[in-house]
């Protein structure tokens, strides 16, 4: 988790800033990031714009998206649900996207579930609404 958006900067541009080293032990210098946030995905990109592997910076983030629906639905509808977000690292991973056919599908047939459901329902299905971290 990143609690302070600042440290996305580089050292030299913000006393929050990680460097560049630090940053890459964190974030790699190769590989696939998705990064779910709760504002402006354009925020991120400006903020590690400079960074190493920017190219593989992937923010899912708000976009303007809903109306008055349940809670899920608001997240779906700006594509920030378990369900788009497992299906983003489907897809940015190579090993597992030729692997991962039965899993993207899994994954389209709950949001195709969850908006039969909220149509007909009004309310998120109990599975996502009831839902409670495991330990």
């Amino acid at each position: 988790n990143v609690v302070d958006l600042m440290t996305l900067q580089p050292k030299s541009e913000h006393p929050h800033g990680l460097s560049d080293r630090d940053f890459d032990a964190i974030f790699t210098r190769n590989k696939p990031i998705i990064f779910a946030y709760h504002g402006y995905p354009s925020l991120i990109h400006q903020l590690a714009y400079r960074r190493t592997n920017h190219s593989n910076l992937h923010v899912r983030g708000y976009k303007e998206e809903g109306t008055t629906t349940t809670p899920f639905d608001m997240v779906v509808m700006n594509d920030l649900d378990r369900f788009h977000l497992a299906g983003d690292v489907i897809d940015r991973v190579p090993k597992l996207e030729a692997r991962a056919a039965y899993a993207k599908q899994f994954l389209r047939n709950k949001l195709l579930d969850h908006k039969n459901y909220i149509r007909e329902y009004g309310e998120d299905m109990t599975e996502i609404r009831d839902w409670k971290w495991s330990l």
